[in-house]
C-alpha cells in the first residue's frame, strides 16, 4: 500500500471555459481541495485580470497556490511544482483529495508527469550568455545553439530568446542536448495517478463569446484601476508584467490608443491564448473532453462526477 499512487483529479482546458465552477463542485462533492495550476492565479495583487476565483466563488473549498508569489519575485516552473506536490501531499496525508485545475500546459504536464527541473542554474554562466545575446542578438545566439543542440535548435525562432540561452546553458552545464534532457526528466516514475477531464465547445466561436463577456465583465469590476496600481509597479517580475489583462492595456494607460481599442486588443489576445491552451491540451490522448455546448450545465457536472466516482473506486 505505500506505493500506491496519489489519485490527482486535473481539470484543464482554454480560459474562460468554466474550469473554475466545475472544480469547486467536484471538491464539495467529493470532499477536495483545489490546487491551482495557473502561472498568472499564483501572483499576489494580479487579481481581476486572472480571473482569480473570489471568497464567495470558492464555497469554502481551500485553494493552494493562488494569491501566494508578490510580483516582484521571479518564480520558475521549478519552484511551482516543489509546492504544488507540497500542497498535495499535504492534501493527501489528511485523507483528502486533491484536483489540480488550470489552463497552463506547462505546469500541469510537469506535475502529472513528475518531470523533474533543476532550480539552480550557474548564475555566472546565465549572466554571461544573457550578455552575449545583448550583444550580438537572438540572431547570433541561436547559430551558437545549432552548433550545440541543432535538432532542439531547429525548433525555435530567433524571437525565442528564453529558450535558446536555456538550450545553450542546458548543453554547456550538462553536456547534453535538451532532448536528451527531457528524456532524462521523464524517466523519473510520477506519484500522482491522474484522471485528466478537459471542458472545451465544439463551436469555437462560443467559447469566443464567453471571453468576450468576460473580458467585459473585467473592465465594469475595475480592471483599468487594477491595472494602473500595476503599471505603477513595472519593476515586477517579467512573467508578471507579461499577464494577458495589463500589458493590453499598457498603451491606453499612455494614452496612445482608447480604451476601446485596449478592450478589443485584450479580447483578441485571449482568443489568441485560448487557441494556444487548445493546441497543447489537445496533443494529450489522456484527457477526458466534456464538450459544454453539447450538454446542460448540470449533465456537464454530473457526467464529470461520473468519471471521478469510478476513478476513485479503482
Amino acid at each position: 500500500m505505500e506505493n500506491k499512487k496519489i489519485p490527482l483529479t486535473v481539470i484543464v482546458g482554454p480560459t474562460a471555459s468554466g474550469k473554475t465552477a466545475l472544480s469547486i463542485e467536484i471538491a464539495k462533492r467529493f470532499g477536495a481541495e483545489i490546487v491551482s495550476a495557473d502561472s498568472m492565479q499564483i501572483y499576489k495583487e494580479m487579481d481581476i485580470a486572472t480571473a482569480k476565483p473570489t471568497l464567495e466563488e470558492m464555497q469554502g473549498v481551500p485553494h493552494h497556490l493562488i494569491d501566494c508569489v508578490d510580483i516582484k519575485n521571479k518564480f520558475s516552473v521549478a519552484q511551482y511544482l516543489k509546492m504544488a506536490r507540497d500542497a498535495i501531499y499535504d492534501i493527501n496525508s489528511r485523507g483528502k483529495r486533491a484536483v489540480v485545475v488550470g489552463g497552463t500546459g506547462l505546469y500541469v504536464n510537469s506535475l502529472v508527469d513528475n518531470i523533474q527541473f533543476e532550480d539552480e542554474s550557474d548564475s555566472t554562466l546565465r549572466q554571461e550568455l544573457l550578455a552575449e545575446l545583448e550583444k550580438f542578438g537572438g540572431e547570433y545566439m541561436l547559430k551558437k545553439l545549432s552548433v550545440l543542440d541543432p535538432e532542439y535548435a531547429a525548433k525555435l525562432h530567433p524571437n525565442n530568446k528564453g529558450r535558446i540561452i536555456r538550450g545553450i546553458e542546458i548543453n554547456l552545464t550538462f553536456g547534453h542536448s535538451m532532448s536528451e534532457h527531457t528524456a532524462i526528466s521523464r524517466n523519473v516514475q510520477s506519484p500522482y495517478s491522474a484522471l485528466m477531464l478537459g471542458i472545451t465547445y465544439k463551436d469555437r466561436q462560443k467559447l469566443y463569446d464567453r471571453i468576450d463577456r468576460r473580458v467585459d465583465r473585467m473592465i465594469e469590476t475595475g480592471l483599468v484601476k487594477e491595472t494602473e496600481a500595476f503599471f505603477n509597479k513595472l519593476d515586477a517580475d517579467k512573467t508578471a508584467v507579461q499577464a494577458i489583462g495589463y500589458k493590453e492595456l499598457f498603451p491606453y494607460l499612455d494614452g496612445k490608443i482608447s480604451l476601446d481599442e485596449a478592450v478589443d486588443n485584450l479580447k483578441r489576445a485571449t482568443r489568441n491564448y485560448a487557441k494556444r491552451q487548445l493546441t497543447w491540451f489537445r496533443k494529450d490522448e489522456r484527457i477526458h473532453w466534456l464538450y459544454a455546448d453539447e450538454m446542460s450545465e448540470s449533465k456537464l457536472v454530473n457526467g464529470a462526477f461520473s468519471l471521478c466516482e469510478a476513478f476513485y473506486k479503482s
